[in-house]
């Protein structure tokens, strides 16, 4: 049995990246499903709102301290279930934001030996201040904030421009590389990263 082709789709947020996954799920040929870290968070605060209703904290922590607290763990079983599901066979849409080294030396180690598709999401600095407008969901200015290393990897298997072409036309694109038999092989060339500061 062959491992379950991963789409890694890498673009700061609000470039298109869910847009995208979606309509990759509508076509019949290939079944993928669609694994975006944000629901991994999302279902660990349902779960804790639902097995703990009225629970009252006697501390109150910042977000910021949460968040380091958690998302290592949460982080942990996200790339965990990538892995699981493309080792079972099962073709798997990464829908998340490489924002970090760290957060890159990991999806490195995870991917090195699976099959890889490492698409770019590409969306100028203007075209993504205007959609965070437009959402009104996100933080401002995280795209922003984010854009620098997300869009620092000079290797794709595949690149999507958000601005030029709708998320079905994007969707199409990389179906149709899949179809070719095209190897895979940009995340290969791309090596770890050195961490600052640590």
């Amino acid at each position: 049995m062959k491992k379950g082709v991963i789409v890694l789709l890498n673009g700061a947020s609000s470039s298109g990246k869910t847009s995208i996954s979606m309509e990759l799920k509508k076509q019949n040929d290939i079944p993928f499903h669609h694994l975006s870290y944000g629901d991994f968070s999302g279902n660990y605060n349902d779960f804790i709102n639902k097995t703990y209703p009225g629970i009252k904290p006697t501390r109150v922590l910042d977000d910021e301290v949460v968040s380091e607290i958690l998302f290592d763990p949460i982080s942990s079983v996200y790339y965990a279930t990538i892995k699981l599901f493309s080792e079972m066979g099962l073709n798997v849409i990464v829908d998340t934001v490489i924002d970090n080294d760290k957060r890159f030396n990991e999806f490195h180690d995870l991917l090195m030996d699976l099959p890889t598709l490492f698409v770019g999401v590409l969306c100028s600095r203007d075209g993504l201040i205007r959609r965070e407008h437009i959402r009104g969901d996100r933080a401002l200015g995280l795209a922003l904030y984010q854009f620098d290393i997300v869009y620092s990897f000079n290797e794709y298997d595949l690149e999507v421009n958000t601005e030029e072409l709708s998320p079905t036309e994007c969707a199409d694109k990389i179906f149709r590389f899949i179809n070719s038999d095209q190897e895979y092989s940009a995340f290969k060339k791309l090596n770890k990263r050195e961490i600052r500061g640590s």
